[in-house]
């Protein structure tokens, strides 16, 4: 199958990158009374990504009292309450408002970016903004992830959430990197609602390898390390195979994410541990990269249906 590259210029244009900086809006959050830290949260924090929040079809208010909003959409992703936001988190927000954490997450937004520039890769979006947000050590999916996550899915904005650790702050910009390629490649292949989970799968699995080619093996995240490779063959591959097609998150979720997460948003479950499709994927990509030569930028920009072709060819389900 013939597959044309998105044109490329002799000269692409470095994007710009605009960090919405957090540290001050939490420090009001604490000092606020209780019931008015969603305002601050909702206003200060949340209004300058009303676009991607637009795209999930999330209010930055409820329609009535106590209704869905960004505020409750924050807390389901396992972004920390505003409401918790008390004297008790005063060190992770002085350790959130670090120089060097910005520097570091600028820098790895750009670098990610830079990567497919230098490829000659002409980027649709030219206006980038990230935040980073305090992370709910109580959410299960967070907790899973050893408590650092993000969100890069709308083009244009990117979201990473954390407790902040020794651990976490060195794994962010990783994770940056990972949410700037979902970024880069939502810009170039159409989310559909109807998603499959091959095509799912793929995505993670680019994420994740185009991070390990910037920050290496050692910077991996949990989503693809802590299913081992026994799991992986014997387990893992066979169950994700016939299930390639499935649509939907609904669908999808347990195979992508696990059963412990799967179960926890009220979908099916279906014998598989946390984050598989995330680990698969990784190993399929893997896998073409190794098959084809490919560069990973490059084949950021491929539909699924190419590279689960080549790993199909390739033998990767054995």
């Amino acid at each position: 199958m013939s597959h044309k590259k998105p044109a490329a210029s002799p000269s692409p244009a470095l994007p710009t990158v605009r960090a919405l900086r957090t540290g001050d809006a939490y420090t009001r959050m604490i000092a606020a009374p209780p019931a008015k830290r969603a305002d601050i949260y909702r206003h200060e924090l949340m209004a300058p990504f009303k676009a991607k929040w637009d795209c999930y079809r999330v209010p930055l208010r409820p329609a009535q009292p106590g209704g869905y909003d960004v505020v409750m959409a924050s807390e389901m992703l396992g972004i920390l309450p505003p409401a918790r936001v008390d004297e008790s988190w005063a060190d992770a927000v002085r350790r959130l408002a670090d120089d060097d954490l910005w520097r570091a997450s600028r820098q790895a937004v750009e670098r990610a970016l830079a990567r497919f520039v230098e490829r000659g890769i002409e980027l649709r979006v030219q206006d980038y903004l990230f935040s980073i947000l305090l992370g709910d050590p109580d959410n299960p999916a967070l907790a899973a992830s050893d408590g650092y996550c993000g969100d890069g899915g709308i083009p244009g904005y990117v979201l990473a959430w954390l407790v902040p650790s020794d651990d976490t702050v060195r794994r962010l910009p990783a994770a940056l990197a990972h949410e700037t390629n979902h970024n880069v490649r939502f810009q170039f292949i159409a989310w559909r609602d109807d998603i499959t989970l091959g095509e799912m799968m793929v995505s993670e699995g680019l994420a994740e390898n185009f991070a390990v080619s910037l920050y290496g093996e050692e910077n991996a995240g949990p989503w693809v390390t802590k299913t081992g490779a026994d799991v992986l063959e014997s387990t893992v591959k066979p169950a994700i195979r016939a299930a390639l097609d499935v649509q939907g998150m609904a669908g999808l979720s347990a195979y992508l994410y696990g059963d412990e997460i799967a179960a926890a948003q009220g979908y099916p479950t279906v014998g598989l541990p946390y984050c598989a499709g995330y680990a698969c994927g990784y190993d399929l990509v893997r896998c073409y990269l190794d098959a084809t030569g490919a560069d990973i930028a490059e084949a950021t920009l491929l539909p699924a249906e190419v590279i689960l072709q080549e790993v199909e060819a390739a033998g990767f389900w054995g």
